[in-house]
């Protein structure tokens, strides 16, 4: 087992990673809580998967374990649903010195998260993700909430985890599509920060997605190292942690016009990451030649590269209420070079003219 430290001070927390170790998920929980009440919140994805296991480990380790099955989907990310949520985690008799456990992918991670954040003003939370995606990015870092209609996470909080527990033999249940949109965040880890993590995917492609174990732990790893970093220096985003939006501008927007159920997370940013590298290449930033490498790995990944039949002026609306703009000023998060980004201020024209 490997821990990675994310290093915020009082806040400060461990990632666990490992194979195929979930049995010792009662003893590591055991460190990072400060009572034996557990609320689970899971997926009808998850739950026939691993709850009745995990459930059996906690309770042999003392836990009184409650549990919340959300329908599987980004659609479940409501503010009804966290309604529900909180009206049953009351139910339960959950006090301020009980923790609640996320066990799933982003969805899971995000909901279970805000209901920390917010019932009884913050409760200790701990994530067990089982997905590609929710491994090496949403659950770390602390950002949860949930979508408005129009928007995506749009209501949230920051409240960071006290632990995060990876094993990597999870990912052998999911379906190919769920990994893929897992590569798009690491791939957007290469772009933004690492050279070398770029060049790693462009070589060992075929192996990673036969799920080799040695590599895929490898680039779970590196992506948490990375976020990991970003997070300790800017934790409430105020300019650095919005690198971390490579993608998502366009991404978010598209997902949001789809109604959150023609493409998942990780295909949107893929999508988006394509459209933020030609806006770039248009403003001399990056040259042909890194525009075409992003692109092919996008590709050679089996992810999308387009965004289909949507109207680009409808992508440019909905991008005009992106959270990071300011002074209605839209902010895009742009590549400048192998492994840098940077933050720049466009205009809604720039962005018509690379949405072809």
């Amino acid at each position: 087992m490997e821990v990675i430290n994310i290093d915020l001070k009082d806040r400060s927390y461990p990632i666990y990673i490992c194979n195929n170790m979930l049995d010792d998920i009662g003893k590591v929980v055991c460190r990072h809580t400060k009572s034996k009440r557990i609320y689970l919140v899971t997926d009808t994805n998850v739950y026939p998967l691993y709850y009745e296991k995990v459930k059996a480990i906690l309770n042999n380790a003392g836990f009184d374990v409650s549990k919340f099955v959300i329908p599987a989907g980004e659609s479940s990310k409501n503010l009804d649903m966290l309604k529900n949520i909180l009206e049953d985690i009351y139910k339960s008799g959950l006090l301020r010195d009980g923790s609640i456990i996320a066990l799933g992918g982003g969805v899971v991670g995000d909901i279970a998260g805000f209901a920390a954040a917010t019932y009884m003003r913050g409760v200790d939370f701990i994530q067990i993700p089982t997905t590609l995606l929710a491994q090496v990015d949403s659950s770390v870092g602390g950002k949860v909430g949930v979508n408005l209609r129009g928007g995506k996470n749009i209501v949230g909080a920051f409240h960071q985890p006290k632990m995060v527990y990876i094993d990597t033999s999870n990912l052998r249940t999911l379906n190919k599509r769920e990994i893929l949109g897992g590569l798009a965040e690491i791939i957007k880890y290469g772009v933004i920060w690492d050279k070398e993590l770029f060049e790693y995917l462009e070589y060992n492609m075929d192996e990673i997605l036969n799920l080799n174990d040695e590599m895929i732990t490898h680039i779970i790893k590196k992506s948490c190292v990375i976020k990991g970093k970003v997070v300790s220096l800017d934790e409430k985003e105020q300019k650095l942690r919005q690198i971390l939006n490579y993608g998502h501008t366009v991404g978010h927007a598209i997902e949001a016009l789809t109604g959150y159920e023609k493409y998942i997370h990780g295909e949107a940013v893929a999508i988006g990451m394509v459209y933020a590298a030609k806006l770039s290449l248009k403003k001399s930033l990056i040259d042909k030649e890194y525009f075409d490498r992003i692109c092919a790995l996008i590709k050679k990944s089996g992810l999308p590269v387009e965004y289909g039949e949507l109207h680009k002026e409808d992508i440019v609306e909905l991008i005009r209420h992106d959270k990071k703009n300011k002074n209605d000023k839209i902010r895009f998060v742009l590549p400048v070079g192998y492994g840098k980004v940077d933050i720049f201020e466009v205009n809604k024209d720039e962005i018509l003219s690379i949405l072809d």
